[in-house]
Formats: structure tokens, sequence, C-alpha cells
């Protein structure tokens, strides 16, 4: 196996898998002419795509690897990746940032009731903060948050991370990406995702990605790690309305970057009609498949 903290070594492995496979719904895998060509690279390269495609052929599963310090796509399958495309609460960090941005990176506290609030969890998650709402998802706490928001106040956060801005007529909870009327393509999205590690030290952002590192342990994201047991990643999950063919009432969105303190690739996951949970499965799966 190899380690995680060897994951650099993954990426000049998985970039050359390129032609290790020719099944149709197997994944596209980048070329790169910088990469070492070893003897024990190319094998660990064609066993990386071959697991890929036998692991995960189902056209249900789409998803992109890219390279976290550079944000090249190293591998595939995802159909029209540059279209925007409702993306749920992947879209959430964001929001929160358009929020601190107008009210001095200062977050509420809130009571999440659950159903009479406006929260996908039932039961509710009863008082949270910025760092538990990211890590479980709660759509109460989103929903007080983008109460007074309009399009326009998102903007300036949504061209910083060069995402695709959100329609001038989405308005309140929709600005969260509970709805259909923020669209950005899964790329960008997951380029955002890298520059938001970048920019960990501007205000706001560490509590987003602490809430992220939450989701991991004990959050949306946490079925990555019982799949992919590493000590520290970093997980966002979202469920979307669907948005292709065949259609489904929805899809399981999962972003992963690892290791979290240093990250090497970013996975993101599309899982065709199951919420982001159980897409965090199988995105830790992927995971524990490349690394092995």
């Amino acid at each position: 196996m190899v380690a995680i903290r060897n994951i650099a070594l993954i990426l000049s492995l998985v970039v050359l898998s390129l032609s290790a496979s020719s099944r149709p719904a197997g994944p596209t895998v980048a070329e790169d002419p910088d990469s070492e060509r070893d003897g024990n690279s190319s094998l660990f390269a064609q066993s990386a795509a071959e697991a890929l495609a036998r692991d995960f052929p189902s056209r249900d599963i789409s998803f992109l690897l890219l390279d976290a310090h550079t944000g090249r796509v190293l591998a595939s399958r995802w159909d029209h990746p540059d279209a925007p495309i409702p993306m749920g609460s992947l879209l959430k960090p964001f929001t929160a940032l358009a929020y601190g941005e107008h009210h001095n990176y200062q977050y509420p506290s809130h009571t999440c009731r659950g159903t009479s609030t406006g929260c996908w969890l039932p039961r509710g998650h009863g008082d949270v903060d910025l760092i538990a709402a990211i890590a479980h998802s709660c759509n109460s706490y989103f929903r007080t948050l983008t109460e007074n928001l309009t399009a326009a106040d998102l903007s300036s956060t949504a061209d910083r991370f060069e995402l695709d801005r959100p329609g001038p007529e989405a308005i309140g909870p929709e600005l969260a990406g509970l709805g259909n009327r923020w669209r950005t393509s899964p790329l960008r999205l997951a380029r955002a995702y890298l520059e938001l590690f970048r920019q960990r030290q501007q205000p706001g952002v560490s509590q987003v990605l602490d809430g992220m590192a939450l989701s991991a342990r004990s959050g949306t994201g946490a079925q990555v790690h019982r799949a992919f047991p590493v000590p520290d990643v970093l997980v966002k999950t979202g469920t979307a309305m669907c948005a292709h063919s065949p259609h489904a009432p929805g899809d399981g969105f999962t972003v992963v970057l690892t290791p979290a303190d240093n990250p090497q690739i970013l996975l993101m996951v599309r899982v065709h009609g199951v919420p982001g949970a159980q897409a965090a499965r199988t995105a830790g799966e992927m995971l524990r498949r490349i690394e092995n």
C-alpha cells in the first residue's frame, strides 16, 4: 500500500494511465509528459486505472480527480464538466464567505429544530455555529444565513473563486444551493475548493475548513473515513436536483481533499439518485482503490 503521505507519487502514477483502459465506462486520465516512467510507476498507473474501471463501472457515478497544487484534471468520467448545473450544498462554504464579507466575518449561532425550521434532518441539529452547520450541512442554519442576502451580495465571492454567479432572481436559501437558481460547473467548483484551501489564512476560511474536517470525522462526510481510514481529510457533501438523464429526484455530491493539512489531490464525486452522505461512501471507496 502506498502511504497517503506519499500521495504526490500517486499523482505522477495516476497521470500515466490514460491508455490503461479502453472501456467506455472507464475514466479518462490526463497525460503528463513530465512524470517519471520507470517500470514500477507504470505498473502502478495501470493498476490504478484498471481498478477505477473495474470497481466503478456504473454510469451513475461521475468523478473528477484533480492535482491539488495545479488544479489540473488527472482523471475524469463526467459528461460536460464545464456546464453549469445545480450543485446543492457544495455551494454552502462560498455562501458563508459571502455572508461574512458583509458582516465582518461574524457568524451567528442558530438552533436547528429540523423540519419546522426547514432542515433536511427531521429531528434537527440543535444548537449549531458555522463550523457545525458546514459539517452537518444544516439547511436550517443556511436558511437563516441567507435570509437577507441577494444574488448581488454573492457576486464578489463568486468572482473571487471563479464560480459562475447566481442568477439575479435567486433569493434566500437558493443562494445556499437549496434549489436550482445558482448553477456552476463541476470543474469550476472543484477548483474553487482548491482555491479555498489556498486562501486558508483569509477571514472566515479557517472556519469553513474546520467544518469540512468535522464533516469527515462525524458529519455528513463521515462515510468517506469509514471507507478510506486515513487520519485527516476535508469533506463537503451535498444533494442537488438531478440535471441529466435518466432523471432522478436528486443526485449526491461529495468533495474530498486529502491529506487535510497539505492536500495533494481533490476528488469530486456525483452519484445518481442518492443523497450526498451516500456519495461520500463511494468517494471513500474510490480513494481507497487509488491508494492501494
